[in-house]
């Protein structure tokens, strides 16, 4: 029989707060209680199906680029200026004030307003009109994407215990590039019997579904949703400090940018996204120069890699989670883990440079390019482990770095190869081969990124003693 206190100790549910140890125990352990339930993941599976409807339609259309500019009649460089910086740089001034939105209205209403809104700005784009339509269509989805992952961010933090953050970041950087490849599969065949509008169109059409069903199902507090029992509600705040119910209304800017620990986290992110830049630029006619293959086997080969990010990107949160347990240090966990990721990414890299077979070349790449999806699966659980309830706006703060960082390789790749044909040393250094200074700029971008990971300290942000 038990112990008349045993009554005391049931959790009650309408406390945001974590209940005492000797509770969770009871809750956990005693055999009168039921086994937690597992809503935490539904919702990790939500978010997901949304990251892969996001990256479907933000990518399908480079598969379609020559078929749209033929029909809207437009040049190469005003399409590169729509694919472009009229989606990215806009995507990036976007990440702010949507982790803003996000902490002060609440995931459950953003998250299907933003999602619907994608979808919206694929049907304008798709209407037949001039490219101003077609632009303004990629602005909107910039838009409403920008505000989509910080959102996501902060639901995931607030229903995941601290030693699942990284396998809940890992399945949503998994389902972004399960999008990518979708995106290209899907899109090819498509357009062989449907036109590009059309095929768009289709696209969109999951993302209002997504919004209305996640609407009825979420809430933004997991002691109200009817799937959590107390045995998952105890394991939810398990081992992380009481926070305050309901949503932030004051996010505190001055101490977010000027945190140090938020500068080393936005910077390891800046020269990531720099160095990542590279698969989404010139990777292709580098192997085409490098190796003389032709453009479709260079396309082919650049599968190679985004499917070892994809396997990476599912292993290394739970690496990652599985080291917290083992060893109770989330520098070990995050940092360590991140930081020998990228060293042998870097290793990888240049030393694929010296290898003459571009099937060969690549598959080094792509092992160098599983290492480094390491930090980025780390990068997102980071922010979640020091941003408190603003885990939004600091991740909108780190995702902001790093779509500005996007574009950096791309820019210095041509001056640089032009660079090292005029300097004799550093073009023996990189094999009488201009086109080696690739590799070897993405290699020190990304230890630059190593360092980064090096300084940041491991303790929250203090954020809410405002």
């Amino acid at each position: 029989m038990p112990e008349p206190c045993q009554a005391d100790l049931c959790y009650n549910r309408s406390r945001m707060g974590p209940p005492s140890e000797s509770a969770v125990c009871n809750m956990t352990n005693h055999p009168s209680n039921p086994a937690a339930t597992n809503a935490r993941f539904h919702l990790s599976a939500w978010v997901a199906v949304l990251a892969a409807l996001a990256y479907l339609c933000r990518n399908c259309v480079v598969v379609a680029e020559k078929t749209i500019r033929d029909d809207l009649g437009i040049s190469e460089q005003q399409m590169a200026w729509i694919l472009g910086p009229a989606f990215h740089w806009t995507y990036s001034i976007g990440q702010i004030p949507g982790g803003w939105l996000g902490e002060r209205l609440g995931s459950r209403i953003c998250l299907p307003v933003l999602s619907i809104l994608s979808a919206v700005g694929m049907f304008v784009f798709v209407l037949p009109g001039t490219v101003i339509l077609f632009c303004t269509g990629r602005i909107t989805m910039a838009i409403a994407q920008a505000g989509m992952f910080p959102c996501a961010m902060h639901s995931l933090s607030r229903w995941h215990p601290q030693n699942e953050r990284g396998i809940a970041s890992g399945i949503m950087q998994a389902a972004m590039t399960s999008g990518s490849v979708m995106a290209a599969g899907l899109t090819a065949s498509a357009l062989q019997i449907l036109t590009w509008r059309t095929t768009f169109a289709i696209f969109a059409i999951p993302a209002i579904v997504w919004g209305g069903l996640f609407y009825l199902w979420f809430r933004d507090d997991p002691s109200e949703h009817p799937s959590v029992n107390e045995a998952e509600l105890a394991r939810i705040h398990e081992g992380r400090p009481q926070l305050p119910s309901g949503t932030a209304t004051h996010v505190p800017w001055r101490r977010i940018l000027t945190s140090y620990a938020m500068w080393m986290i936005c910077g390891q992110h800046f020269f990531r996204g720099a160095a990542y830049s590279w698969f989404t630029s010139w990777f292709a006619t580098y192997l085409q120069e490098t190796r003389h293959i032709s453009q479709e086997k260079s396309g082919w080969l650049l599968t190679i890699p985004t499917l070892a990010m994809f396997v990476a990107a599912l292993g290394a949160g739970g690496l990652s989670d599985w080291v917290l347990r083992r060893t109770g240090s989330l520098g070990i966990a995050r940092k360590g883990v991140s930081v020998v990721g990228l060293v042998i990414c870097a290793i990888l890299v240049m030393w694929s440079a010296t290898i003459t077979d571009a099937t060969w070349a690549t598959c080094m790449i792509a092992v160098g390019s599983l290492f480094a999806s390491f930090p980025g699966t780390c990068a997102y659980a980071v922010t979640m482990d020091v941003g408190g309830r603003h885990v939004g706006s600091v991740f909108s703060v780190m995702n902001t770095m790093g779509g500005l960082g996007a574009g950096l390789l791309t820019i210095l790749v041509p001056p640089a190869r032009e660079y090292v044909k005029q300097t004799p040393w550093l073009l023996s250094l990189c094999g009488n081969e201009s086109w080696h200074v690739l590799p070897l700029l993405t290699a020190i971008t990304y230890l630059i990124a190593a360092l980064c990971w090096l300084c940041i300290p491991m303790k929250p942000i203090p954020l809410d003693d405002h």
